[in-house]
């Protein structure tokens, strides 16, 4: 008997997920946005990774437009996590 999960408890509006569009599909996801200093300490820069489902976005290629909670970014790279359920999507904010 397989197991089936519902994937959409992890990344719940209510707590802590956004609304991402990426093309026609829509669904939640986690959007984190780590600094770090960098340049010996000079400079700080922002990274913005967004965790969703594979199913609905694991086809994001490099260059792919993406719109998370309102904001519009470009997708850098994207790779599945674990068990391929999830995927990490690399993003840079668009001006």
């Amino acid at each position: 008997m397989a197991f089936t999960e519902d994937l959409s408890v992890f990344l719940n509006n209510d707590e802590f997920g956004v609304i991402v569009a990426a093309g026609a599909v829509t669904g939640q996801g986690i959007l984190d946005m780590p600094s770090e200093i960098i340049a010996d300490g000079v400079v700080l820069t922002t990274d913005y990774k967004l965790t969703c489902e594979s199913s609905k976005f694991g086809n994001l290629l490099h260059g792919d437009s993406v719109t998370v909670d309102s904001s519009a970014y470009t997708v850098r790279s994207a790779a599945l996590i674990d068990d391929g359920s999830f995927v990490e999507v690399m993003l840079m904010k668009d001006s």
